[in-house]
C-alpha cells in the first residue's frame, strides 16, 4: 500500500504526489513542476528514501524540478518512453512559448503500455494515456490513478497544445472508463475524483 500527500507547486497548482510505501518507508514523487521545501523536508524527514521521480508528461510545470530533485536524493527519473524527447524539447515542453529556461535532460527509465514497476513493496502499472500530448501517461497503483493532464474532475486535459489531439484523447478517457472497478482519481491540476464520478458526470467520459 502507499500512501499519498499532495502538494500544489508552480502557478498553474499542478498537483505533485508524494508517495511512501507503507511497508519499506520507500518514496517517489510526481510531477514536481517546482521547487518545493515543504515536499523536500518531508522527503528528508522520512529518511530521504527517495527511490522514483515519476512523469506523466513532458510540460514544463510538470517536470521543471525533476532533474534537481532526483540529484538531490539520487533517485531515478521515470517516464513513458514517448514522453522523453519532451524533456529536451523548448518547443514541445513550452518553455519556449513562455520564455522559461529549462536544461535539457533524459529520464533513466523510459515504460511502455502495460509496464510494471515497484515502489517498495508496492506495484505500479504505467499506461499510456496520449490527447493532451503524445507522450502522456498514468500511473496505475492500489485503488488510486495518477491521471496527470488527461482526466480531471468533470473535465479532461486541452488537445490544443503541441502534439494534442482530441481523437487520441477520447480513446484514452475510453480505456481509463473501462478499467474494473472504482479508483480514486489523482488529476494533474484541481480537484481529486473517483473513475465512478467520472463515469456519471464527466461530459466526454459519458458519450463513449
Amino acid at each position: 500500500m502507499i500512501d499519498v500527500k499532495i502538494f500544489n507547486v508552480t502557478v498553474l497548482m499542478t498537483n505533485c504526489c508524494l508517495l511512501t510505501d507503507r511497508k519499506t518507508g520507500k518514496m517517489a514523487v510526481t510531477d514536481p513542476g517546482a521547487p518545493n521545501e515543504e515536499l523536500n523536508s518531508e522527503i528528508e524527514k522520512n529518511g530521504g528514501k527517495l527511490e522514483y521521480v515519476i512523469l506523466t508528461h513532458g510540460h514544463y510545470d510538470h517536470i521543471s524540478y525533476a532533474k534537481q530533485l532526483a540529484e538531490k536524493f539520487d533517485a531515478k527519473i521515470v517516464t513513458g518512453e514517448k514522453n522523453n524527447e519532451f524533456l529536451s524539447n523548448p518547443a514541445l515542453n513550452l518553455t519556449e512559448k513562455h520564455r522559461l529556461s529549462l536544461k535539457p535532460f533524459s529520464a533513466d527509465i523510459l515504460l511502455k503500455d502495460g509496464d510494471k514497476f515497484m515502489l517498495g513493496n508496492t506495484e505500479i502499472k504505467y499506461i499510456t494515456t496520449p490527447g493532451h500530448t503524445s507522450g502522456c501517461g498514468s500511473y496505475i497503483f492500489d485503488d488510486t490513478i495518477i491521471s496527470g493532464d488527461t482526466l480531471f474532475c468533470e473535465s479532461y486535459g486541452r488537445t490544443d497544445l503541441p502534439t494534442g489531439d482530441d481523437a487520441e484523447m477520447a480513446k484514452s478517457i475510453k480505456k481509463l472508463k473501462n478499467l474494473e472497478g472504482d479508483y480514486r482519481v489523482i488529476p494533474g491540476h484541481g480537484p481529486t475524483t473517483t473513475l465512478d464520478h467520472e463515469r456519471k458526470y464527466n461530459p466526454l467520459m459519458r458519450i463513449l
